[in-house]
């Protein structure tokens, strides 16, 4: 059976035999079109039905990414508690030693930030991002402006209903 690209070639050359003719189909041209009409329309289906598929199978790739992340915030909590509970039970009775490990404190330290405004600027650091604004410069585009570097471009998409 023929691939979608090679029934879309047959028919195209197809349709330049019909206007030599002057749009006069032979018997032979008629029975030709008939059959690539119908396997055209048969992968165009099957094209249909594969998309669909695809579809349906990344929804469930979707649904089940969205379930190990709920999994995986239910184990970081768990591990959290437990880190809490442990440290709660050597601040309690302080060190202690099971089988191969050593329950202990170690000291560190870290910055907490009490209030952003009143930290001075050279503590500060400025970060600029820049990005351009594709839908005022299709406005601009659309309304006559020239903009070096950017051009309206018409695309031509599916549509299946």
């Amino acid at each position: 059976m023929s691939t979608l690209y090679n029934i879309s070639e047959d028919l195209l050359l197809l349709f330049d035999e019909l206007e030599e003719n002057e749009g006069e189909p032979t018997e032979s041209q008629l029975e030709r079109l008939n059959i690539s009409e119908g396997e055209l329309k048969q992968k165009a289906v099957a094209y249909y039905s594969v998309i669909q598929d695809s579809k349906a199978t990344i929804e469930v790739i979707d649904a089940e990414i969205k379930r190990l992340q709920a999994k995986k915030k239910k184990t970081n909590t768990l591990i959290d508690n437990l880190n809490g509970r442990l440290l709660g039970a050597v601040n309690l009775f302080g060190g202690f030693e099971a089988g191969l490990l050593t329950f202990g404190t170690r000291k560190s330290k870290s910055v907490t930030i009490e209030d952003e405004n009143a930290i001075p600027c050279e503590y500060k650091i400025i970060k600029e991002i820049e990005s351009i604004d594709k839908k005022l410069i299709s406005t601009h585009l659309k309304e006559g402006y020239k903009i070096n570097g950017a051009r309206l471009s018409e695309n031509l998409n599916l549509k299946i209903k």
